[in-house]
């Protein structure tokens, strides 16, 4: 397995995030992407630089409005009047059917779903090569490796067609998705971050040749609150090609693995032949943001037990804090994985 992974996603460097009304640093630094690209080396993988798509698969899922404001807004928010160093919003439209505002300040309100996804000077940049980096492990994919990794930082997971939220800009994982069920593949992703995947479940929403599946804390009491609710099932053509496993806070390895098996399960039966993983860590015990109670040997039973259903796999880094142990837990993580693969031939052989 390779790991996809391009150094000016570290420019990215965001200095403010508000919870329960304090302001604190963010905790989605820089650093993250050196500690897990550490663990990826350490588990043996060879690391290569993303090639560049283009727009095309990224306005396949986003809109060219919203694309547009991530590459222009920090410039023309910079032209106000002593703006803020960063873009964070301090309105927000009372609909999304309200009239579009030309003002940068309006326009923050209506593309930034909340105050953790600051707008710097180099959030584009990063942003776009995170997304190019999922899409090379998708090609990869595609041209018959079993298996790879995109260390796309920024991550991307609540990130809706037309709006950033939750640290997250450009949605790899569904940008990843929409490129393999472009090449005829029929895509299942599970979501094993510790937070819903709210913007992937909204693009896929409506859509039934899609599987979306998310295992995360229940967010009648963490984030993203609104959506990743068990009633969640998807509309339309969309009926039934979501599923949705919230855990009760502090759900421990055993009571995850016994969602995956329901996760798995549901993917089988929708004729998968290509798995899109959004590999969220910070559903570890001891992450800053956990609400889960992951063990680093459970993320290789996590690991395990995915490989070794052996689909061919795109794995795309989303959350994941620093700790000590986040460069190990990826390590784990790819270890138990690559075990299961191996399985997973014996097995077929």
């Amino acid at each position: 397995m390779e790991c996809v992974y391009d150094a000016r996603q570290i420019a990215h460097d965001p200095q403010t995030f508000l919870v329960a009304g304090r302001l604190r640093p963010s905790p989605e630094q820089p650093r993250r992407a050196e500690v897990l690209l550490s663990g990826a080396r350490s588990a043996g993988l060879e690391v290569i630089a993303p090639a560049d798509y283009g727009r095309g698969p990224l306005a396949a899922v986003h809109t060219s409005e919203y694309l547009e404001f991530l590459e222009t807004i920090h410039a023309r928010w910079s032209a106000l009047p002593e703006a803020n160093a960063e873009v964070v919003p301090n309105i927000h439209p009372d609909r999304r059917a309200a009239s579009y505002p030309a003002s940068p300040v309006g326009q923050a309100g209506w593309h930034l779903q909340d105050t953790a996804c600051p707008v710097g000077a180099q959030t584009w940049e990063s942003a776009y090569w995170s997304a190019q980096s999922a899409l090379t492990a998708a090609e990869l994919v595609l041209e018959g490796e079993r298996s790879a990794y995109a260390l796309c930082r920024p991550p991307g997971h609540h990130a809706l067609a037309d709006a950033a939220g939750g640290f997250c800009f450009l949605a790899n994982s569904a940008i990843a998705a929409q490129r393999l069920r472009a090449a005829g593949r029929r895509v299942a992703i599970l979501d094993v971050d510790v937070h819903h995947g709210n913007g992937t479940q909204a693009i896929f929403y409506d859509r039934g040749d899609v599987l979306t599946v998310s295992i995360h804390c229940d967010p009648s009491v963490f984030y993203p609150f609104f959506w990743g609710h068990a009633q969640e099932r998807g509309v339309g053509q969309g009926e039934g090609c979501n599923l949705n496993l919230p855990l009760p806070r502090g759900t421990a390895d055993d009571g995850f693995l016994e969602a995956l098996s329901a996760a798995l399960a549901r993917i089988r039966s929708f004729g998968t032949d290509a798995l899109v993983v959004a590999l969220g860590l910070d559903a570890y015990e001891g992450d800053p943001l956990a609400g889960l109670g992951v063990t680093t040997p459970g993320f290789a039973r996590i690991g395990e037990a995915i490989g070794r259903f052996g689909l061919p796999s795109l794995l795309v880094q989303e959350g994941g804090y620093l700790s000590q142990e986040l460069g190990e837990n990826l390590s784990s993580f790819l270890g138990g994985f690559a075990n299961g693969q191996a399985e997973a031939g014996r097995v077929q052989v």
